[in-house]
């Protein structure tokens, strides 16, 4: 879908349908209320009622907040493109709800037809802005203008990372994804290194690589590196990207198996957080990691009983090698400290079912020992419409995953507690002076639906991608002070 601005009034931009927002109070006011009313339109939240022979299509919402009016664009889009109108315009209400809207347009239009041998042919192809707030006054055009294109590119890099996630796992194994971080290196003018089994094993990468034993596609290791001249900072991202998790040979049932395509989420995340933040040009270095793996079951797979020995000397006890992403991660952190001084370190990761259970589907788990910084990262998601909780440490849950046999066990002793025992395990591999600049997400519940829900329609939704870009464009604000 093709967003753009116009640069005059909304009455005379031409377009096949014009959309509005109405909230109760509104519709009192709205000159169409009669009509409205009859066709039994309240205004209540998302309603939709079309006025076809006006060429209008309203749609409720309760109040005009960026929350409600990115989830009712997106409800509006929807509809409209089953219509058979070609454009649809709108204003952007106030300067300060302009993203949203944006976002709601460009998110809620997604669709993934790979594997559709005859999709459904869109007729909409354009969302027109007039200039015109809600009152009819004329808002700054360059103003607009730099929202737009900033606002493109962050929905553009979610939607980019939607691809990726929903891609099957015979299209998009291990192999694959380091195809896509060189092609996407390539087109963006970024540093790409891939590792692969031969690299692995001569930086001691051995837990990454016991998962990926038993498997046709053997792991890669991508690290994709943006570097701009004079950065104020250096980022790390890491993500776990299980292109498929079978569970090994702590097998998973059958009905579990499915959606695992899913696992890779938190390393599609990083890839297209790094692309947007070099189409940003932002003024922070930033480097992307990825463990792309997959977890099978062979001969040689790796087992419950086995002890890992991980990249930064530590030993694990694997008592279920099903918990295999931290097994991952901990290579992959262990990896991106040695070779990079970052000013923070975060690492994305569809990790835990317990995550779930604590927040619901819809929310990323927090976690890490900065509780500023942790705070800091809750702004940021309400501020670009996710939702983020914070799960909290204490030294009771670290016990759960002391082995008497090695360093550490890869699963808690006590079926509780389950998200923030996987962090407590991850932060055995956080070097002590990473400690304060390190957070963990669990997107396990945030990162793919089966159900629409606000702008996500099935599958990946791109969890962590506007989080994290609002996070860094505030600290390069930070740093331009």
């Amino acid at each position: 879908m093709y967003v753009k601005l116009d640069n005059q009034p909304l009455t005379l931009i031409n377009a096949d349908l014009t959309i509005e927002f109405l909230t109760p109070t509104l519709l009192k006011v709205h000159e169409l209320n009669g009509l409205l009313t009859q066709a039994g339109f309240k205004a209540e939240e998302e309603q939709l009622c079309a006025l076809h022979e006006r060429r209008l299509l309203v749609c409720g919402v309760s109040e005009l907040t960026d929350e409600n009016l990115r989830s009712a664009m997106s409800s509006a889009i929807k509809t409209a493109m089953n219509y058979s109108y070609r454009s649809v315009k709108l204003s952007p209400y106030a300067q300060h709800h302009f993203k949203a809207l944006i976002e709601g347009a460009i998110l809620g239009s997604y669709q993934f037809n790979s594997y559709k041998s005859a999709p459904k042919e869109i007729t909409l192809k354009e969302v027109i802005f007039s200039i015109d707030d809600i009152d009819g006054v004329s808002l700054n055009v360059d103003d607009l203008t730099s929202i737009l294109e900033k606002s493109r590119i962050v929905a553009h890099a979610t939607n980019f990372v939607r691809d990726l996630v929903n891609h099957t796992p015979y299209d998009m194994t291990p192999q694959g994804m380091a195809v896509t971080a060189e092609s996407l290196a390539n087109s963006h003018d970024l540093k790409c290194t891939i590792l692969d089994v031969n690299g692995l094993e001569e930086e001691k990468m051995n837990a990454m690589i016991s998962v990926g034993r038993a498997s046709i596609n053997p792991p890669r290791l991508i690290h994709l590196a943006y570097k701009p001249k004079n950065p104020k900072k250096v980022i790390t991202l890491v993500g776990k990207g299980l292109t498929y998790d079978s569970g090994g040979l702590s097998l998973k049932a059958a009905a579990s198996m499915v959606t695992m395509k899913m696992d890779k989420a938190g390393g599609c995340a990083v890839m297209g957080i790094i692309k947007a933040v070099s189409e940003l040009k932002l003024d922070i270095e930033v480097h992307a990691f990825v463990g792309a793996v997959e977890n099978m079951i062979g001969g040689n797979a790796y087992k419950p009983d086995d002890v890992l020995v991980a990249k930064n000397g530590k030993t694990i006890e694997v008592r279920n090698t099903d918990a295999e992403g931290r097994l991952v991660l901990a290579d992959v952190l262990g990896y991106a400290q040695e070779k990079i001084k970052a000013d923070y370190i975060f690492d994305y990761a569809t990790l835990t079912g317990a995550c779930m259970v604590a927040l619901g589907p819809y929310t990323t788990g927090v976690m890490g020992h900065n509780e500023e910084l942790k705070q800091s990262w809750l702004t940021a998601s309400e501020k670009a419409g996710e939702y983020c909780g914070i799960l909290p440490f204490n030294r009771h849950l670290k016990k759960l995953i002391k082995s008497d046999l090695a360093d550490v066990c890869n699963v808690s002793s006590k079926p509780y507690g389950g998200a923030i025992t996987a962090a407590l395990f991850l932060d055995n591999f956080i070097d002590d002076n990473m400690k304060e600049k390190w957070v963990h997400f669990d997107i396990a519940g945030s990162a793919y639906t089966e159900s629409a829900w606000d702008v996500n329609g099935y599958g990946g939704t791109g969890a962590g991608v506007r989080m994290t870009l609002e996070w860094l464009l505030k600290l390069q604000k930070q740093g331009n002070n």
